[in-house]
């Protein structure tokens, strides 16, 4: 399974998880197998100015993710990644990625259902 972090760092595992996916400057990728990380790989965000956020919900489904962790997102992007059909999960507690994949693999995030938690978007 791959799941994409959006962070501020490029420091794998311990990297800081954003506040805004698309503005994020890193896209950490995990992989799990059998619910233990067996690569850690992180991508500089090509950002998304041009094209608003559906560029970001581009850009991230070119990593050929299985889910996105966000602390939050928009209306428009959350629909865009329900139609792509990504599972997207809100950790909006966890402070490190390392963190975040702890409570991905123990069932503990919510899971979308395809609207967002934030209103400017």
């Amino acid at each position: 399974m791959r799941i994409v972090y959006p962070t501020d760092e490029n420091m794998g595992y311990l990297s800081k998880i954003g506040a805004h996916f698309g503005k994020a400057k890193f896209y950490t990728i995990i992989t799990l197998e059998n619910d233990k990380m067996i690569d850690v790989e992180g991508v500089e965000n090509p950002g998304h100015s041009g094209g608003a956020c559906g560029n970001a919900v581009a850009n991230i489904m070119s990593l050929n993710p299985d889910a996105l962790v966000v602390s939050g997102i928009g209306g428009s992007p959350a629909q865009g990644f329900a139609q792509a059909g990504l599972d997207l999960y809100f950790d909006s507690t966890s402070k490190t990625v390392q963190e975040s994949v702890a409570r991905l693999i123990k069932n503990e995030l919510q899971k979308s259902d395809g609207q967002g938690t934030c209103s400017a978007h």
